[in-house]
């Protein structure tokens, strides 16, 4: 028994890798209401960035490739980032159920609306007020772990504070709002939507 228990622990600390999203990744994926994004600027002295993400925005486009839809808030760090070096990270962790986590490592880009790929992939999702972008990124590792130390949390609901502060801005006041924060980056680096600017 205490041998079980040890190589148990052990194979789930260790984790899993594949280069693929699988079914039992999508489906965990899937079950998930909130995930995390990361990104990086090449240059030691910036910023990394990590944010949380919520709403029905996750899509699994195949096996190798994932997007999420992307609306307009007080920064553009994670588009900034990728038009440097196309680098991200995605995380997902259960808060209910077995523990786990997932993480997709990747390159990513920006698809603005008006660009070629916008008319097609904008159909996967739906489509929010205040929505800014689509992230897109192509897999190139998926990893599992144990999630052991994640709290058990219930979920409740979605907030709608982003939704009403859009509709409250107004399709002028959000082209306003993205001139002001979404340029540039907090380090100074530029975002692809300042191409619809300029």
């Amino acid at each position: 028994m205490a041998y079980l228990k040890f190589t148990f622990a052990q194979s789930c600390y260790m984790g899993k890798e594949k280069d693929h999203i699988s079914d039992d990744h999508k489906a965990f994926i899937e079950n998930q209401k909130m995930f995390f994004v990361s990104t990086a600027p090449l240059s030691a002295e910036s910023h990394i960035n990590l944010s949380p993400k919520g709403f029905d925005c996750f899509r699994i486009l195949s096996p190798t490739r994932v997007g999420y839809l992307d609306i307009v808030g007080s920064g553009n760090e994670t588009s900034a980032h990728l038009l440097e070096n196309n680098r991200i990270t995605f995380m997902f962790c259960s808060f209910d159920g077995p523990p786990k986590i997932l993480r997709l490592y990747g390159k990513g880009y920006t698809v603005l609306p008006g660009d070629p790929e916008w008319d097609d992939l904008s159909k996967e999702f739906a489509i929010l007020p205040a929505t800014r972008q689509i992230i897109v990124a192509d897999v190139l590792k998926v990893k599992t772990s144990c999630g052991f130390g994640v709290p058990l949390y219930d979920y409740k609901d979605q907030r709608d504070h982003a939704i009403k502060w859009a509709e409250n801005k107004g399709e002028d006041g959000l082209e306003e709002y993205k001139k002001e924060k979404n340029m540039i980056s907090m380090d100074g680096l530029p975002a692809p939507i300042a191409t619809l600017f300029t």
